[in-house]
């Protein structure tokens, strides 16, 4: 899918700036809600928390449901790994199946990110 004006930039650091991080935690949270129904849950059946960090990082948004756990951050390792996603087994397991990344740009692409992820993690 291309590009629109409505998408936002991810990538762009959003550490030392608390509103361009305020931004990117408000928009990682609304695409993960989008994630959420690409991948067919519903509301209810995962959570989306933040965990800004402190004022030298992003910080990381998580939606976490049964089955599923995705993270969101800009990790020192590069945009290119700034999506984290596993398989887990409930809601109160941090450590699931093994890490598969992709890149942060997918988040303004959540179909394409769901399909990825339900080809790597069988959800």
């Amino acid at each position: 899918m291309p590009r629109t004006s409505f998408d936002f930039n991810f990538r762009q650091s959003v550490a030392y700036d608390g509103e361009a991080k305020r931004a990117f935690h408000s928009r990682v949270r609304r695409q993960l809600d989008q994630l959420a129904k690409e991948l067919g849950l519903a509301p209810g059946a995962y959570d989306v928390r933040s965990n800004v960090g402190g004022i030298a990082v992003s910080g990381e948004v998580t939606m976490h449901a049964d089955h599923i756990y995705v993270q969101a951050s800009q990790p020192a390792t590069g945009h290119d790994t700034g999506i984290m996603y596993r398989t887990c087994q409930g809601r109160t397991d941090y450590y699931g199946g093994a890490n598969n990344f992709a890149s942060l740009d997918l988040l303004n692409r959540p179909d394409e990110l769901a399909h990825r992820i339900k080809a790597v993690c069988h959800v």
